[in-house]
């Protein structure tokens, strides 16, 4: 029996009423303003308002799959504007759209059912390759505008994605439907202005509302948990001054994106993606082949106006040292803004683009005529490229001029450092090599964005040597073949005894049999997952999580089980369950993660028996990725992981299997809205703070993912990326390196798809040797779920790419192959017996998974030596 962490008590608890209002805090900063000739922001009139639009009622909070949180409730845009007292006057038309949206949903419903009976487990599948949208919205008609004012409407357009399947250039998704241009176009001609909001979790095209002066204000709101509605309602009256800014550029025309026409279903080929823009992602892009976006990376307005001036500039031997002074130079409106630092790396044998982001700052809150000063640290080596002939980062002599402004398209030349001889900052070995020869994109400097005082303000800029002596050259050593572990010890070693420090945990690890250490790195599911749990939600100590490690171990050894937690915007677990008097949880009882999926799969529910007790486990939706990344904001992402943090403590969560931080390559991905940029960067310290958050709650950690080069959901167990090592290093890894190295995160995710014809999860190369031996990770590596195939989940199917293998996983450094299935156990136990793998290496992951069990026990008692005190 395990133990219980979740509440018995149904009403509203003071931990959800303060994580909301705090979640509502965090909201307000990730919305960007795109667009405003002044009509921003609003009063609120004591008239009835005109409010239309998919995402009035159907305020979409999160992505699908994986992204959803089961919070109590949610606060729709509608709700958000009623509570901030305005009053709506379109309840016919929304009706219409209610019940539109009812009749779509039962057609799908009974589509998913039939595939659920016909498939079994594996008919969920349907529902990732197939996710439920809304239906396109009702034209509006002359009823609908009676006995309202025509001098503003509102209109908010909603978008829903998810894992498991690409986004779609076509209308309703990338493009506006025909309904939306159709009401957008009547409400252009009847009312004097119209505000357009943006529900959506990544770009979409604009074009129209760019191109149309009765468009007042666009408003990215992006998808903002479940308080979404109320922070909405903060930033349209002015309670709060926007100062979100885009962290991915959004182009005038989706085929001004790099591989718009290659990336996954577009080119008919899902089972092969070649990144042939190499280096030349996001704003590198445009800023290197001379295309003008709409809203370039950075980008972002505000009721008020700033003024930045760079101080000084200093370098002292390894850094670079900005003091950035920020003045409000409007006269009504407090607000924040971010100094944005960009650098242009010298011509050499390795091609840089025009600029690359190397440091940022968002300033406190600034009253009109107030200024306040900002210093943004640069280190120089991360201003070096990698340069495969050498297997090298190095920094290339010549210059590198500094950039100081509000975002990409915004700045001033501020400096030039000059370094007279290249410096190779660290020292590596060949890894990560292509399969196929890839021809990749190539620039030319001529093409490369310009503005007219460009060339003046280099002229004048201030110049600083760099010594080149100054930089240290780091060489990396690389593991050798783990060797054996043996013990002396005679008695059988529990966690108790290494907890007691009487034992160490080599001590246990050597004594367990090839099968307890198989046991340990495979987790609980077996068999297609039973009759009692689905896939994504297969927890038995916290219903509703997404798995467990084994707890067989738990009597003999002392080694208790972790659970893992889905859900990068915040916790997704079982609303309620219910539990017999004993403390045992009955499945099929209770309101679960998935919605009651269980019951559609054929599993009964089963009798309520005497003296049964509910439980409650409500979490908060906390904005996604992509918007806490708009703020900026690293104290405030911190803020959202430690949200999450104190309810992994409440209810018992060991990993939260977050956050998402794969790159933003096109914005067609399906789970775009999971990760934070199109920089690695920013991505980068976006996740150390939300790890810093996560961690600081004792025994609980951040699970980061999906490692590496998960940029497509279609096919992505059966898919493969074909990238240069440059390429892999400089944009697809990055960010994690920056996470592992600032923050130490306890676990780390590998992601479905093959990089360069191997399975990341089968991977030594990326797993050990650049993870463990370059990066000096600690934690514990698992896979994606069902990555080995396997289950009623994951089918065999005809692709050109199978699974993961199982045994290869445990020698590549894959501690832990998560759900799990006896077939895993098996393949384990197998390849150790005829010799194809060596029990020292699945002693090492063992051991991994055993040192984090230790972890969380330690923290367990010192959390109770604390209270004792």
């Amino acid at each position: 029996m395990a133990k219980i962490y979740a509440s018995k008590v149904k009403e509203e608890s003071q931990r959800e009423k303060r994580n909301m209002a705090r979640s509502r805090g965090i909201a307000t900063q990730g919305m960007v303003l795109l667009k405003n000739d002044g009509v921003l922001p609003l009063t609120v009139p004591k008239y009835p308002i005109a409010v239309f639009g998919s995402g009035v009622r159907h305020t979409v909070k999160g992505g699908t799959g994986s992204g959803d949180v089961n919070s109590r409730s949610v606060c729709n845009v509608e709700q958000g504007l009623k509570d901030g007292g305005f009053l709506i006057g379109t309840d016919p038309w929304l009706n219409r759209y209610d019940a539109l949206c009812s009749e779509h949903m039962n057609s799908y419903m009974q589509c998913f059912v039939a595939e659920l009976t016909r498939k079994g487990q594996a008919g969920v599948l349907y529902a990732l390759e197939n996710p439920y949208r809304d239906p396109d919205v009702p034209t509006i008609i002359e009823d609908d505008l009676k006995g309202l004012d025509k001098s503003l409407a509102l209109y908010i357009i909603a978008r829903t994605s998810g894992e498991g399947s690409d986004r779609r250039v076509i209308g309703g998704d990338y493009e506006l439907s025909e309904g939306e241009k159709s009401n957008l176009e009547i409400l252009c001609k009847k009312f004097e202005k119209v505000v357009v909001v943006l529900n959506v979790g990544g770009v979409i095209d604009t074009e129209f509302f760019r191109n149309n002066d009765k468009v007042g204000a666009v408003l990215l709101m992006s998808q903002l948990g479940n308080i979404s509605g109320a922070a909405l309602t903060d930033i349209l009256t002015g309670k709060v001054n926007p100062s979100g800014r885009l962290a991915a550029t959004w182009a005038q025309k989706y085929l001004d994106y790099p591989c718009a026409d290659t990336f996954g279903h577009r080119n008919g080929d899902v089972a092969d993606e070649y990144y042939s823009e190499g280096i030349f992602v996001g704003y590198r892009w445009f800023d290197s082949f001379g295309v003008t976006p709409a809203y370039p990376f950075g980008y972002g307005l505000s009721y008020s106006d700033f003024k930045i001036n760079t101080d000084s500039v200093t370098a002292d031997g390894c850094s670079l040292k900005l003091k950035v002074t920020v003045t409000n130079i409007g006269d009504r409106y407090t607000g924040k803004e971010t100094v944005q630092v960009y650098v242009s790396q010298p011509a050499g044998k390795v091609q840089k683009p025009y600029q690359v982001l190397a440091g940022f700052a968002k300033t406190g809150d600034i009253k009109p005529g107030e200024s306040t000063t900002v210093t943004i640290r640069i280190a120089l080596t991360d201003l070096a490229s990698y340069d495969e002939k050498t297997s090298s980062w190095i920094l290339e002599k010549g210059e590198y001029t500094v950039r100081v402004g509000k975002h990409s398209r915004s700045s001033r030349i501020e400096a030039v450092l000059v370094l007279e001889s290249d410096v190779v900052t660290k020292k590596l070995k060949k890894c990560l090599l292509p399969d196929c020869e890839i021809d990749e994109a190539k620039a030319d400097r001529a093409n490369f964005y310009t503005y007219s005082d460009e060339t003046k303000e280099y002229e004048k800029a201030l110049r600083i040597k760099v010594d080149p002596e100054a930089i240290n050259t780091q060489t990396v050593s690389y593991s050798d073949e783990p060797m054996l572990l043996t013990t002396n010890q005679k008695n059988t070693v529990t966690l108790q005894d290494v907890l007691s420090k009487s034992a160490a945990v080599d001590d246990i690890v050597s004594q367990l049999s090839n099968e307890e250490l198989a046991l340990l790195c495979v987790g609980t599911a077996r068999g297609g997952f039973g009759s009692t749990s689905v896939i994504g939600a297969a927890s038995t100590a916290c219903p509703g999580a997404a798995g467990d490690t084994t707890s067989e171990l738990i009597n003999t050894r002392g080694i208790t089980n972790l659970v893992l937690a889905d859900g990068p915007a915040g916790l997704r677990l079982s609303k309620t369950f219910v539990a017999d008097s004993e403390g045992n949880v009955i499945p099929g009882l209770g309101e679960s993660a998935m919605g009651g999926i269980e019951q559609l799969l054929g599993m009964p529910v089963p009798a309520r028996p005497d003296g049964a007790i509910d439980y409650y486990q409500y979490c908060t939706a906390i904005p996604i990725a992509t918007a806490l990344a708009q703020t900026w904001d690293m104290e405030l992402i911190s803020h959202a992981g430690d949200i999450v943090g104190e309810e992994m403590e409440e209810f018992g969560v060991t990993l939260w299997l977050a956050p998402g931080m794969n790159i933003q390559r096109n914005p067609l991905c399906g789970r775009n809205f999971e990760y934070y940029s199109e920089d690695p960067f920013l991505s980068g310290k976006c996740a150390s703070a939300t790890i810093t958050g996560v961690q600081k709650h004792k025994g609980c950690g951040a699970c980061i993912k999906h490692f590496a080069l998960n940029n497509l959901e279609d096919n992505r167990s059966h898919n493969n990326s074909h990238a240069t090592e440059r390429t892999i290093r400089e944009i697809y890894l990055r960010g994690f390196e920056i996470a592992v190295e600032d923050a130490q995160p306890l676990s780390l995710m590998t992601s479905y798809n093959l990089l360069n014809g191997l399975h990341t999860a089968n991977s030594y190369e990326l797993l050990t040797s650049v993870l463990r031996d370059e990066w000096k990770f600690k934690g514990v590596v698992m896979t994606d779920w069902g990555t080995t195939g396997g289950g009623d989940m994951n089918p065999a199917m005809d692709s050109k790419y199978g699974f993961s293998d199982p045994a290869l996983c445990i020698k590549a450094g894959n501690d832990l192959i998560m759900p799990g299935s006896q077939e895993d156990v098996d393949a384990i136990l197998s390849d150790v017996k005829f010799g194809k793998l060596n029990r020292a290496y699945l002693q090492t992951s063992a051991k991994r998974v055993i040192e984090l069990v230790l972890y969380r026990e330690q923290s367990m008692i010192t959390d109770k030596e604390t209270s004792n005190e």
